[in-house]
């Protein structure tokens, strides 16, 4: 097969037009960081308009597909993310719940689905999946979510390749698993899990059939480098994540990370940009952080090459806005969501 077939097979399940990469598109997995940094680096404008022009030629609709995000399992995690208010060892306020029922998943799928998501992503606060009831439960989740017509997404942690393969055989169409910052940075962050542990699950992952959702987090502390560094060890994988989501760092009382300034929205721009023009054919969605963006903000995001958003009341524990005012942002811009499909 080759290398244009391939990568237009890779892109038909999504709901975005994305064509194979157009004269002048580069598509490279040996990004240097030298090379990276200067993108990163361009005059602002400059920047955008790069990223803008890689958008147009390859995702020709210039259409925002909408997410959804549900916590189907919240709190109790036993791993030390610096950032996260679900681990169990800091004193957040969030309580530790059981996993929700199936019923009760596939109806906010079934609402999220109505206000026009067209890909639905389901979090489970674990370090790693356990086989048994519970994954079962999650796999009964996934093939809910795709009967009624939209992408399924799961991050659950960890797994193992028999987990993976199940998942897949549920018909999972993505599964998050974010680096969340630089090889460098990270044990400054996380110390109960590796960055080889990421990067193996990446692996299972891929190696099932499953779509990959990777990406990150800014304004942890880390350094531009850092951040190049992400982008680059995310573009210098064999094959490029088909979802990359650019977080920005909320803080939340009780973390580690709590004291963290707000990420200012030119490198919130600059770090979708960059994204955007190292890994053409990726979504890029603009993630954790869009509550405390502008309008603005939010639409000069999308210039620099964002074309998916979660949108709802919360993202997973953490406030997303509320769904009216991203409808009113989209159509005072004439940015048209992607409608829900049915499956054949």
């Amino acid at each position: 097969m080759s290398d244009t077939s391939a990568s237009s097979e890779a892109f038909h399940a999504h709901t975005h037009t994305a064509v194979p990469p157009p004269p002048g598109v580069e598509v490279r997995h040996d990004w240097s960081l030298a090379e990276v940094r200067a993108i990163y680096a361009m005059p602002l404008l400059d920047l955008v308009h790069r990223a803008q022009t890689v958008h147009r030629a390859v995702f020709q609709d210039n259409k925002v597909q909408l997410c959804s995000l549900l916590s189907i399992k919240t709190g109790g995690c036993s791993e030390d993310c610096a950032y996260c208010p679900q681990a169990a060892r800091y004193k957040t306020g969030v309580k530790a719940e059981k996993l929700m029922a199936v019923p009760e998943v596939l109806e906010a799928a079934a609402k999220a689905r109505s206000a026009g998501a067209t890909r639905f992503c389901m979090g489970a606060a674990w370090r790693e999946v356990k086989d048994g009831p519970q994954f079962d439960s999650v796999l009964e989740m996934v093939r809910g979510v795709r009967a009624l017509g939209m992408e399924a997404c799961a991050t659950l942690g960890m797994l193992t390749d028999s987990q993976a393969r199940r998942l897949k055989e549920a018909g999972l169409s993505a599964y998050n698993h974010n680096l969340d910052t630089s090889p460098e940075h990270y044990g400054d962050i996380i110390s109960t899990r590796t960055y080889d542990d990421r990067l193996r699950t990446l692996d299972r992952v891929r190696d099932a059939g499953i779509s990959v959702c990777c990406g990150g987090i800014i304004g942890m502390g880390e350094s531009v480098d850092d951040r190049c560094n992400l982008l680059r060890t995310l573009a210098n994988q064999e094959h490029h994540p088909e979802s990359v989501p650019i977080n920005a760092l909320v803080p939340v009382e009780g973390t580690p990370l709590a004291g963290q300034q707000r990420v200012e929205t030119v490198d919130m721009v600059r770090t979708i940009a960059t994204a955007r023009i190292l890994m053409p054919q990726a979504m890029v969605r603009l993630s954790a952080g869009r509550q405390q963006m502008s309008e603005e903000a939010q639409l000069l995001c999308m210039m620099a090459g964002a074309n998916s958003l979660f949108f709802g009341e919360k993202l997973l524990t953490t406030g997303n806005p509320e769904y009216g005012q991203d409808m009113a942002l989209l159509e005072k811009a004439g940015i048209r969501p992607l409608e829900p499909r049915q499956e054949g």
